[in-house]
């Protein structure tokens, strides 16, 4: 299936109409295409369907270079195969909208479609095929000159049952899929000789399984969910340490996205489409027992003892349904592994025998839940939502001799739980629908007492940080340590070492200190004292983002070293936000005795009293390696830099600026670019109204510059809401802990 070399070869022979032998070699065609193509002064080569890279100097194709203007484009589901034929330029080609897929899918079906007693059918048939033209075109044809509703009642069954009962389909479109899925191989990471010959023996992980896994899951689901589970029940491999897990599990993912059986979402979420599931779906019970699954997720379920399960099944999801209780008794299901049933709002409570009937559990995913202390198998345990403090008993975690990765509420985590189990991964403590729940001192000295943690997410009072020693956190690989209450929303991201403080006076005494030397993030809102951390000679080198929301301050300069010690050499990222009394970046700088020396990105959001960016007068100098602005509705910003004249030509400052953003309305007349300094200037974004008002020493200057221009499409009338605005850091957009 596809464009194989060979066949690429035969028909572009076939289109040129060379004459060649039967017996002729590969090389020797190759060549007559080769100086035929030369002879033209363009040509256009379309490969469709491509699902094997093709070497296209073996079959004779110049490169599209020579001659200039002629091209080559080829289509494929595989992202891999395109960077292996070193594609100059990638364009993804989205599914249909609703709109589009009926107009198709009534093309192909004809008139019938639109029958009174039939279009609902069609409808939703057209719905099922979720936008993707081969779907739609083969079940639509399929149904064409089909006038009698049980024929299109059933079909529609039958798509909502992942089963393929119409051959078309099968052959059409499932087995399309079912050539990615078989197509699919476990991804090589590159290692040293050192680790080659460590890992020689251990698994390298199961890329298909993990595919199939994802058929529990409704349409979209969390990366980070996908990968504990995988992890939990092994098709990642085996690995010395939870972030090699991790790492593969990302590999995995984005090896599905580029053969397009995954898409990325919003945030940290994928999505599978919904004809790719239902293929998935048949797949994996099309395998035996080894993937044999029972998937009822987001259909409306109200009870499950009706469903049939065998005792072979191996995973079952009963995710975002409206269970209110399970049965007492259950089918016996020895084999089961995987247990999914969150999202189920309305399920109060577990009968303690529930689980009997799953002795094998490694994975499950639940809220109110009693009965688990069976459970001597179980790997990783999800409690994400609920007060479980009345259901669950003392020493109930010592009961589960095998677990490893636990997550949950943070209300859930009272002092008197005894924390010092197997755990060698992960705690995640997050707080409840509530928001206020916080891990009690003693909690948080059980945990740091965990010598084998790696990760940890978690929100505490400021009382757990105080005179406490912090260097046990030099050995977590990634961590978000929320100190207060705060109202961002709070979006998880295990790649990073973060605190983030609300609402506190923590600094007065320092307490901070000894948890950011081990941070790459800072966020902190409306808090105070924060020269008082930063300037009381604490050298922060792994500091690498801030974000300052909402901290009242008087900007006054650090009175001594200010020249020779810098607290965050590293500063890439800065973030200020509603500081309402600052004036200049400058003077935040000298505030804290920063240097920006290393500073990339630079973003003020609603800072009332802003007139300009960078005091080029003052003793801290210009960041050299400044690449992006942003500045949002920050309405006395009056100039980029001031005192420009003090420091020379304007030629040497903002060498390096990529991209500036200035969004609602502002002061600024006159940019400080020049020839020279814009060369690097790739995008410049304001209103239309505020770029033709801008002054220019030279027109021709900013003719050169009217392509980069991009002009803001919405209504900026001054009415704006916090954090509907997100930046080129995504790690720190306003209002939002990331």
């Amino acid at each position: 299936m596809g464009y194989s070399a060979k066949t690429a070869q035969a028909q572009i022979v076939s289109r040129l109409n060379l004459k060649v032998d039967k017996e002729e070699s590969a090389e020797s065609i190759g060549s007559k295409i080769y100086q035929r193509l030369k002879q033209e002064e363009s040509f256009l080569l379309i490969l469709d369907d491509v699902w094997k890279a093709i070497n296209l100097d073996h079959i004779g194709v110049p490169k599209p270079e020579d001659p200039a203007r002629s091209k080559v484009i080829i289509t494929s589901r595989s992202l891999d195969v395109c960077k292996q034929m070193k594609t100059d330029i990638e364009m993804k080609v989205y599914t249909l909208d609703e709109d589009e897929s009926w107009q198709l899918f009534v093309k192909n079906a004809g008139d019938v479609a639109n029958i009174e007693q039939i279009q609902p059918f069609a409808n939703e048939i057209a719905r099922e095929c979720d936008g993707l033209p081969l779907a739609i075109t083969v079940i639509g044809t399929s149904m064409r000159g089909k006038p009698r509703v049980e024929l299109w009642e059933d079909a529609l069954k039958s798509l909502r049952m992942s089963e393929p009962h119409n051959k078309d389909v099968k052959d059409k479109v499932y087995k399309v899929i079912k050539w990615s899925f078989d197509s699919l191989e476990s991804p090589d990471i590159e290692l040293s000789s050192e680790q080659r010959s460590k890992h020689v023996n251990k698994r390298r992980g199961d890329i298909r399984s993990c595919f199939l896994y994802c058929s529990l899951y409704p349409a979209t689901m969390s990366t980070d969910d996908l990968i504990h589970c995988w992890w939990a029940e092994g098709f990642l491999g085996e690995h010395d340490t939870y972030e090699e897990a991790y790492n593969r599990g990302i590999t995995m993912i984005e090896s599905l996205k580029d053969v397009s059986l995954l898409e990325t979402h919003v945030f940290d979420f994928v999505k599978m489409h919904d004809v790719i599931r239902d293929v998935a779906i048949w797949l994996a019970n099309s395998f035996g027992d080894e993937h044999n699954s029972v998937t009822q997720a987001g259909i409306g379920l109200t009870e499950i003892f009706l469903i049939k399960v065998s005792a072979s099944v191996k995973r079952i999801s009963f995710i975002s349904n409206k269970i209110q209780c399970l049965p007492d008794n259950f089918t016996e299901c020895p084999e089961t592994t995987t247990l999914l049933l969150q999202d189920n709002d309305r399920l109060s409570k577990i009968p303690d025998e529930f689980f009997l009937s799953f002795p094998a559990l490694r994975v499950v995913n639940l809220s109110k839940t009693e009965g688990m202390d069976k459970l001597t198998n179980l790997r990783l345990l999800n409690l994400p939502v609920g007060d479980l403090n009345e259901s669950i008993s003392q020493g109930f975690f010592l009961k589960l001799p095998s677990i490893e990765m636990l997550k949950m509420d943070s209300e859930m985590m009272p002092h008197q739980y005894n924390l010092k189990m197997n755990y060698n991964v992960l705690i995640e403590l997050w707080p409840g629908k509530e928001g206020v729940t916080v891990v009690e001192p003693t909690s948080f000295d059980e945990i740091s007492s965990l010598h084998n943690l790696t990760s940890l997410f978690i929100r505490l009072d400021s009382s757990s940080i105080c005179n406490r020693d912090h260097t046990w956190m030099k050995r977590l690989k990634r961590f978000h340590i929320i100190v207060g209450n705060t109202t961002a929303q709070v979006r998880q991201n295990k790649s990073r070492r973060k605190i983030s403080v609300s609402r506190c006076e923590i600094f007065s005494n320092g307490e901070l200190s000894g948890m950011l030397q081990f941070a790459s993030h800072l966020y902190l809102e409306k808090c105070m004292g924060l020269r008082k951390v930063i300037v009381n000679k604490n050298s922060f080198n792994g500091l690498k983002s801030i974000c300052i929301h909402k901290c009242s301050c008087y900007f006054t300069p650090v009175e001594e070293g200010s020249g020779q010690f810098d607290p965050l050499p590293n500063l890439e990222y800065l973030s200020l936000e509603y500081v309402h009394n600052l004036k200049s970046v400058s003077d935040f700088s000298q505030f804290l005795g920063l240097r920006l020396t290393k500073l990339r990105q630079l973003v003020v959001y609603i800072c009332h009293s802003l007139t300009c960016l960078f005091n080029v007068g003052d003793a801290f100098a210009l960041p050299k390696h400044l690449e992006e602005i942003t500045s949002i509705y920050c309405n006395q910003l009056v100039e980029l830099l001031r005192n420009v004249g003090a420091l020379g030509e304007p030629q040497s400052m903002l060498e390096h600026l990529e991209e500036l953003t200035l969004q609602g309305p502002n002061q600024i007349r006159k940019l400080p670019l020049s020839i020279q300094t814009s060369n690097n200037i790739k995008l410049i974004k304001g209103t239309t109204e505020w770029w033709s008002q801008l002054e220019w020493d030279d027109d021709n200057f900013k003719s050169n510059l009217d392509h980069r221009f991009t002009a803001f499409k919405e209504n900026l009338s001054g009415n704006t809401k916090e954090g509907t605005y997100w930046f080129n850091d995504p790690e720190s957009p306003p209002c939002q802990i990331s």
